[in-house]
């Protein structure tokens, strides 16, 4: 492959395009100390460990609790099997847990441990446990199976019946945890808790297995395992699996000011065209309605080119039955299918076999899933592209202005919040109901097992027994908590009493309100209806050229400021957060313009959560009067670029975080910016972002000085999520504004109070 000839074919002009390439890398050995034992000798044969495999399968050895971070298709399952399986094999009573986030992740691991089973010829009894196993053979897993596979949803609904996996739990010395860089933000503290849950009920039954975690590269890796786990984690992220050379082309179809395609339009014609070169091709989308609307344009376009040929592309994505998803992996690892347009549902490390090629249809929100997706291409030591398309939008549009930070970005920092009470007090209760609490239980809840343990207490959910606190609610506790931390009602989306699919109230609300586009298997649908009561959205098939976006403002009350930073006349605060939002109305999209907004009448949303604010100096209001500048505007576009960059520093996803802008504010008194995380009890996002309000500052205002535009645009300070449609904005005025908060913010950082 040719990827110069290939970017010269597609771009002839080279208008922009940035081809960074990256060079290849030869394999870095390492010797097992121990020699392996005989049956592992057998499996490596004619194959040596690389240098990471052989230094976590030292660091299990030695007792030690591991997040290993190497790069895709470096070889980490078979980094983290070896120890486990080499361990159990000199155990006949122990057991291993592995944790996957998803069931066609479990699948494809259980195909390559029951093959490693078949080499080394020890049979673990290796088995998937989830919703997909079948009764008649659940017994005999948990009665004999000493290698178990399942996810944490499953396991959340197991925990309660520990005494029926009693065997299981008192041989368990290692507990596998893939893909773990899953597990972040809400549902990642909700595993946190499960984790401690599980380690619980293993001192219970005298375990206290170990913990072995695989994942992407991270800013606070070894951080990160222990707020996941619980405990001391040690990090190995030194790579020594080879890797062939990759070009990796930054796409700006919005480099001369006007879109010379639109974001899908020209991701559909890179992506077509590799197909037709030849080319083995995983495009990805930021959602299934974009995954189906671009498999659909891009076979219609292959077919023009040579009949039959669109029939070798396909989507896919969440909602799609098991078989058909495994329909689709195998079509690719066989070379029947020779494009496939994806979320991020193939991010995750199933094996579906080398690929040349892979399309990033927008920045895909987090440089770990940038570099994931990135690696499914070049498998071992072939050439491989990767191409990027930025959307006209902030983040996106800042890293083709800047290809360089693009390719030096740190990888983000990963948050969990185990401490989050509105996370805590139902885990609690769940845990209530698998043992009593009591005081020993600090270990692995902390100081906020108390107060949050009175909260419960008080609320007649907890009531006291000889053995501690057991849970004293209604019905089956797990069955209430949802560890996604949705909203427990759920809308069934249905069109001549057929049921496409199911979406949370907050999904309804967002994507399927009356008078919104949905898209299913490639078929157009207009919602009719939402009924608040019985939860059925009725829908009708349609053929349209536009799309739908909602709108949603937001109020905010200041509750308590727990910390506080100051520079010179500037100071940040960081607390608690009263917030209202309302759906208000919905945009019509046609070509990437809006065409129309129409209003919406949908209930309000009130929730406490965690924020960062601050005031604007007077000094700099007194600047932007006296330059004839707009002070609302200016805030709002201030707001906007801030929220837009959060996500280059914080792993989040910007619909994680809200944003409200007001020249003068009843809690604050002034002109005031509060950004604060989109959920009940906050996710620790907004948090960091006070901590790194310096760096926030600086790359908020190189993304509004950079781009060319004069009024602002969705590559610099319009939001597409934005309540009051953009409404005041001045762009200038951001300007002066972030330039006088980055130089008040410039020296060493003071201490927070």
């Amino acid at each position: 492959m040719e990827v110069e000839a290939l970017v010269q074919q597609l771009f002839p002009d080279r208008a922009g395009v940035h081809l960074h390439a990256i060079p290849a890398r030869p394999a870095r050995y390492g010797e097992p100390v121990p020699p392996l034992p005989p049956s592992w000798q057998r499996v490596m044969a004619g194959r040596r460990l690389y240098s990471h495999q052989c230094r976590v399968r030292e660091l299990v050895r030695s007792a030690r609790n591991v997040i290993v971070t190497t790069s895709t298709a470096s070889g980490k399952t078979l980094a983290f099997a070896l120890p486990v399986m080499e361990a159990l094999e000199t155990d006949a009573a122990g057991t291993a847990l592995f944790l996957c986030p998803t069931k066609a992740l479990a699948n494809d691991q259980l195909a390559t441990l029951r093959e490693l089973e078949r080499l080394t010829g020890h049979d673990l009894g290796a088995a998937v446990y989830d919703g997909d196993t079948p009764t008649a053979r659940r017994p005999a897993i948990r009665e004999r199976s000493r290698l178990v596979i399942t996810n944490p949803h499953e396991l959340h609904h197991l925990l309660p019946w520990h005494h029926k996996w009693a065997r299981f739990l008192r041989g368990l010395r290692f507990v596998v945890i893939d893909e773990a860089h899953s597990y972040r933000g809400v549902f990642g503290s909700h595993v946190g808790l499960l984790l401690r849950r599980l380690r619980r009920i293993c001192r219970h039954y005298g375990t206290a297995p170990q913990f072995i975690l695989a994942s992407a590269t991270l800013a606070n890796a070894a951080e990160f395992a222990g707020r996941l786990t619980g405990l001391q984690c040690v990090l190995v992220d030194e790579d020594g699996a080879p890797r062939g050379e990759k070009g990796f082309v930054l796409v700006n179809p919005y480099a001369r000011g006007a879109a010379r395609r639109g974001l899908l339009a020209e991701t559909t014609r890179i992506f077509t065209h590799l197909v037709a070169q030849g080319l083995q091709v995983l495009c990805f989308v930021g959602s299934r309605r974009a995954a189906e609307t671009l498999a659909m344009q891009a076979r219609a376009a292959l077919e023009e080119r040579s009949p039959g040929l669109g029939e070798t592309v396909a989507a896919y994505r969440a909602g799609y039955l098991p078989h058909e998803r495994r329909e689709l992996e195998a079509g690719l690892k066989r070379g029947s299918l020779r494009g496939v347009v994806s979320t991020n549902a193939l991010e995750l490390g199933i094996d579906i076999g080398s690929l040349d090629a892979v399309v990033q249809c927008g920045y895909p929100g987090t440089m770990a899933s940038t570099w994931q997706q990135a690696g499914r291409a070049g498998r071992g030591l072939a050439p491989s592209v990767v191409f990027m398309v930025a959307g006209f939008n902030q983040l996106d549009q800042y890293f083709v202005r800047h290809p360089e930070r693009f390719f030096s970005a740190p990888h983000e920092h990963a948050i969990v919040d185990v401490a989050n009470p509105h996370v805590l007090c139902p885990q609690l209760m769940c845990a209530a109901a698998e043992l009593p609490l009591a005081e020993g239980d600090r270990e692995f809840f902390g100081e906020p097992l108390a107060e949050a343990a009175a909260v419960l207490s008080a609320s007649r959910l907890l009531r006291p027994t000889a053995r501690g606190l057991a849970y004293a609610g209604r019905g089956r506790v797990t069955e209430q908590v949802s560890l996604d931390g949705a909203d427990p009602d759920t809308f069934v989306v249905r069109c001549q009493d057929q049921v496409l699919e199911t979406l949370s109230r907050q999904q309804a609300f967002r994507e399927a309100h009356p008078g919104a586009i949905l898209f299913h298997r490639g078929d157009s649908y207009e919602v009719l209806a939402l009924d608040l009561e019985t939860g059925i959205i009725e829908a009708r098939r349609c053929e349209c050229d536009y799309t739908t976006e909602a709108v949603k403002t937001a109020r905010i009350e200041v509750g308590k400021a727990s910390r506080s930073r100051r520079w010179q006349d500037f100071t940040a605060w960081f607390g608690e957060l009263r917030i209202d939002e309302r759906y208000t109305a919905y945009k019509v999209v046609s070509r990437e313009s809006v065409v129309a907004v129409k209003p919406l009448d949908l209930p309000e949303s009130t929730f406490t959560s965690q924020g960062l604010w601050f005031c604007l100096p007077a000094g700099v209001v007194r600047e932007l009067q006296a330059a004839g500048l707009d002070l609302a505007g200016g805030l709002h576009a201030a707001e906007h670029a801030l929220i837009a960059v959060m996500p280059f520093h914080v792993m989040c996803d910007r619909w994680d975080i809200g944003g409200v802008s007001t020249p003068e504010h009843a809690s604050t008194g002034g002109p005031s910016i509060f950004i604060y995380d989109g959920y009940q009890g906050g996710m620790g996002l907004a948090q960091r972002g006070f901590e790194l309000l310096p760096e926030l500052v600086r790359t908020a205002r190189q993304l509004v000085e950079d781009c060319t535009c004069r009024g602002g645009c969705p590559g610099c300070v319009y939001s597409p999520k934005c309540g009051n449609l953009n409404q005041p904005m001045d762009k200038q005025a951001a300007l002066l504004l972030l330039r006088a908060l980055e130089q008040r913010c410039a020296g060493p950082a003071p201490a927070a109070t």
